[in-house]
């Protein structure tokens, strides 16, 4: 496991913040050492040691429950019960089949999100007014980041610019207004944002960060900034903001600072990953030790693994933490990855399983073995009644119905740490910049986007297109290279493909809801009961 990777020494400057989740709290903080010119101490060091909280506050949640929203809800994975087993009040099939519950346990982080919204407002006030744009532009940073997590799964949000006094209930602003806030806090910062890119701006925001997460909101503003959630269409909307978008990417992609092929795709989301992988903008480090809360392979790994040797992942040592099995790949997706002497085909489990090298991540000749057969993911998934609980039922062959996603590698000395990983999880990608202008340039008709395109395709070994690509094959091709990394129901949403059928989000299968409502989530109940006066959102 990578031990001390990236952790900053907060010990010297005690940092005490409330998280609150009720926005009618007012937190309290207290620092050591105050950031001022007289202190004798380097203001920028008090104030990275107090932004450490910040920056790995959603290390959690982006970890499991964000994901499980974001993953579930689009058309790359769905969640299986066996016999009743991983039901679980049907969190995971509820996003599946676009019914989400308010008391959903995948949807309960919204509490989370406004908490570090007010931690790095915390840090700001006390900072205070004489503080320099560059001391404020990571608290600014993070707090806009976090802004757009809410606005982009949950429509109208906040905007919560300092500390609510005691009783006050911040209202939700609308979704158009809170697109607009974040694209101001951006453009205000990125000067003051450093331009480094070091091991020591490894998981922190830089220019580079904020100036991905602005293309980002450029590419989905008609989205963002619609009437109505339900009233976006993808083949009508006018969005005004694609030139800006590629300006944003330009200037990431002029710096060059960033490539694709430092480190091959398979790597790049290993055990083992970290801030050499020149592919990397913005990144949530984890370690199984240090910083846990990533667990992707809990639910993506084969449900008997515990205890097994050999396995699959290659490792002669025995898990002996359980898995769940139950997050697979649709029957829909799987088909994308067929593109001849794509690497990114590897990521993917289906048919018969061969046991993993866990050094060059790819497969042996060696079969994976369960009960003296080799294992066999089916594409194809037969549910043992057809209802809403996505049950499979829970013998040896329904077990290995679906494929799985092999990408977040692990290995026993992570995951026996309460099934903890050390994989950094990436949150911009360089690749993203790349296609993101490649779709800009398509959407206005421009020529370039092939050579973008295929950059990307070079570096994964798939074939490289001779045409301009069309949407389409822009929106396949994020489909390969973004697979597992939260951003498919984005790009569903923004292509007009998010009430499409797959599987079992099917016409007439009992509860999938084709609602276009359902492009957001609803509030988490905790959060309506906190706040007095917040309405849940329309069509839940």
């Amino acid at each position: 496991m990578k031990r001390n990777k990236f952790i900053l020494a907060t010990g010297l400057f005690a940092v005490a913040l409330s998280s609150c989740t009720d926005l009618e709290v007012a937190p309290s903080s207290q620092y050591i050492v105050d950031p001022s010119e007289n202190s004798g101490i380097d203001p920028m060091i008090v104030v990275e040691a107090k932004m450490s909280d910040v920056y790995f506050h959603l290390a959690g949640t982006l970890g499991r429950r964000y994901m499980e929203a974001q993953c579930l809800a689009s058309d790359e994975f769905t969640g299986l019960a066996f016999d009743g087993g991983y039901y679980d009040s049907g969190t995971y099939a509820h996003q599946a089949l676009h019914c989400s519950s308010a008391t959903d346990a995948s949807l309960d982080w919204y509490s989370d999100v406004t908490a570090g919204i007010t931690k790095a407002n915390t840090i700001l006030a006390d900072l205070g007014s004489g503080a320099s744009d560059q001391m404020k532009a990571p608290a600014r940073a993070m707090r806009a980041y976090f802004t757009w997590i809410l606005m982009d799964s949950f429509g109208d949000t906040p905007i919560i610019e300092s500390i609510p006094a005691e009783g006050e209930v911040v209202p939700r602003s609308p979704r158009k207004e809170v697109a607009e806030w974040i694209e101001k806090e951006l453009t205000e910062i990125i000067p003051s944002l450093t331009e480094d890119v070091t091991e020591n701006t490894y998981g922190k925001p830089t220019k580079w960060m904020a100036e991905a997460l602005l293309a980002k909101l450029y590419l989905n503003w008609a989205v963002y900034t619609a009437e109505s959630v339900d009233k976006y269409d993808a083949a009508t909307a006018a969005n005004p903001k694609l030139d800006a978008c590629i300006e944003a990417c330009n200037d990431i992609i002029n710096s060059g600072k960033f490539n694709l092929g430092s480190v091959d795709y398979l790597h790049k989301f290993s055990y083992d990953n970290g801030w050499t992988v020149e592919d990397f903008i913005y990144v949530m480090p984890y370690d199984a030790i240090d910083r846990a809360g990533f667990q992707y392979a809990r639910p993506r790994s084969f449900k008997q693994l515990k205890g097994m040797v050999p396995n699959v992942y290659g490792s002669s040592d025995a898990f002996t933490q359980s898995f769940g099995g139950n997050m697979v790949v649709t029957p829909e997706f799987v088909k994308l990855f067929s593109l001849e002497g794509d690497i990114r085909n590897l990521c993917i489990l289906k048919g018969d399983v061969f046991i993993r090298d866990p050094k060059t991540l790819r497969p042996t000749s060696e079969p994976f073995m369960f009960k003296d057969k080799q294992v066999h993911f089916t594409e194809t998934i037969t549910l043992a009644k057809q209802d809403n609980t996505i049950d499979v039922g829970n013998t040896d062959e329904s077990i290995q119905q679906g494929a799985h996603s092999i990408k977040w590698f692990i290995i026993p000395a992570d995951y026996n740490n309460g099934r903890n990983q050390s994989n950094d999880l990436p949150l911009f990608r360089y690749a993203d910049i790349l296609l993101m202008k490649a779709e800009c340039l398509a959407r206005t008709g421009q020529s370039g986007a092939k050579d973008l395109f295929n950059q990307v395709r070079k570096y994964a070994g798939a074939p490289e297109i001779a045409a301009e690509p069309t949407l389409s094959d822009i929106y396949d091709e994020r489909g390969r290279e973004f697979f597992d990394e939260n951003w498919r129901r984005n790009d569903m949403i923004r292509f007009g493909h998010f009430e499409d059928e797959f599987f079992p989000h099917y016409q007439n299968f009992p509860d999938a809801n084709f609602d276009k409502r359902h492009r957001i989530f609803p509030i988490e109940q905790e959060m309506l009961d906190l706040n007095p006066g917040w309405e849940q959102n329309p069509g839940y």
